[in-house]
């Protein structure tokens, strides 16, 4: 009886020992899948940056010739204004010579 008392002590302290390094092999294995996990997600993080750069790439471009259109569009409307005033302007020049030399012509 004292024989099957020590096997049964013996086998108990095993499964104890069983258990504790199952343990440790669970709390090992879920502390590497989370530092997986972390490398995962900065890895994904760090791509991102790497996905939106031709797209803002391309944004910059096309913002960049919008503006030069725009440049263009409003350089142009400018000297049509500033030919329009000259135009104006001496037909105002003449209209004012005309009244000073005829004032009764109105």
């Amino acid at each position: 009886m004292e024989d099957a008392l020590k096997r049964l002590l013996e086998a108990e302290r095993q499964a104890d020992a069983e258990v504790a390094r199952a343990s440790a092999e669970r709390e090992r294995t879920i502390g590497e899948a989370l530092e997986q996990a972390r490398r995962a997600e900065a890895q994904f993080a760090a791509g991102i940056a790497e996905l939106r750069a031709p797209y803002l790439k391309q944004a910059e471009e096309r913002a960049a010739t919008a503006i030069a259109e725009l440049r263009k569009k409003y350089d142009e409307r400018g000297r049509a204004l500033r030919a329009q005033a000259e135009a104006r302007e001496a037909a105002a020049v003449d209209a004012a010579v005309a009244l000073l030399l005829d004032p009764q012509r109105n």
